[in-house]
């Protein structure tokens, strides 16, 4: 390895088309194959992106010298394609979720430590200006301990979208519904903001997509081993979408927040982030009027970004920084598994808490 990741992709469908634009914007990575089971549509999707087109991780590796893959398969192929990348000798970064079960996740944990590889998972909202605000604000002690946390998520999909591949909105291809899919990312920001879980209370049905077998709404109580409590709201049912948000108050009366998506949801490669993320609340004393210059400052950079693409290049940008100069990684396979096993234990509960 020289001074630059060489990286294969493994899938070749909408979220890859993004990563690719991100790594092209980079100076320490090199796009260099794609791998999947399709080969009219990976042979498409290389011929676009000028790289190689191969069966396997393993080619990649082997042919391409890659030194990462990133996976975008459907959920339920995460962690085979993760095993294979590990076998190939590759680094992982994996999309969210990181797999579909905490015990798919232990494989994946364990296979990266066998091959002494990182295993990482895609979470670009937490390189969002506004959510780094606030988990800065908390590690500074600024809200004191934070102690209650509101995620709220109003969004929408519609039979266009579920139509829009094959997998989605089925149990067995997808997963699940909006808790494994667009929650994911709120859900890997409250366990950055609050630390680990103890407890979940938990209810999901679906209640205005009868086209889908999955859930399209989910509500939730937690509790965290420091004592914090929670409440989660994520629906897809509020039509054309409204904002997804997380709120997090501390012991000493202040509280910071972030609005990470608003008006109609951001779909990979079907639509674009049509508002910025920005702080929609700072009441930490002495930092009041910090608020209408956070979110000045950031609608000013909104515009001058292309933000589909920016935050997955920001955060390649660090995996490759970590694999070039043996950092820690930005995210962990650990971060990932916290997220899954919340989502795996709302799915699993029946109407006792537990986690």
């Amino acid at each position: 390895m020289e001074n630059k990741v060489r990286i294969g992709l493994m899938g070749y469908g909408k979220v890859a088309e993004l990563h690719a634009q991100a790594i092209k914007e980079l100076g320490n990575a090199e796009l260099v194959s794609v791998s999947g089971r399709n080969r009219e549509r990976r042979d498409k999707f290389a011929a676009k992106w000028n790289i190689a087109s191969r069966d396997t991780a393993g080619d990649m590796a082997r042919l391409d010298h890659a030194d990462l893959a990133i996976i975008s398969t459907p959920h339920p192929r995460h962690r085979d394609s993760a095993l294979e990348a590990f076998a190939a000798g590759c680094h992982v970064l994996v999309e969210k979720p990181m797999a579909v079960t905490t015990a798919e996740c232990d494989e994946m944990i364990a296979a990266a430590k066998k091959a002494g590889k990182l295993l990482m998972v895609v979470s670009q909202r937490r390189w969002f200006p506004a959510c780094a605000r606030i988990k800065k604000a908390i590690d500074d002690g600024k809200l004191g301990k934070p102690c209650l946390l509101q995620l709220t998520i109003l969004g929408w999909r519609d039979e266009a979208y579920y139509q829009s591949d094959p997998w989605r909105g089925k149990w067995d291809a997808e997963g699940g519904g909006i808790l494994i899919n667009q929650a994911a990312h709120q859900i890997d920001l409250m366990n950055w903001f609050m630390g680990p879980i103890a407890e979940i209370q938990g209810y999901w049905d679906n209640f205005n997509h009868p086209y889908i077998k999955v859930e399209d709404s989910a509500v939730a109580v937690v509790k965290f081993k420091s004592g914090a409590i929670a409440s989660v709201l994520a629906s897809n049912s509020q039509k054309p979408g409204i904002y997804a948000k997380v709120h997090v108050h501390g012991t000493s009366g202040a509280s910071a927040g972030v609005q990470t998506d608003g008006g109609a949801m951001f779909i990979a490669g079907m639509s674009t982030i049509t508002e910025p993320p920005l702080n929609d609340l700072w009441t930490i004393p002495g930092e009041e009027k910090l608020l209408d210059i956070y979110k000045a400052e950031d609608e000013a950079f909104f515009k001058t970004i292309n933000a589909t693409v920016y935050f997955f290049a920001r955060q390649i940008d660090d995996v490759c920084k970590a694999i070039l100069e043996g950092k820690a990684p930005p995210t962990t396979g650990e971060d990932g598994r916290e997220t899954v096993k919340f989502i795996e234990t709302m799915y699993k509960l029946g109407h006792a808490p537990g986690y």
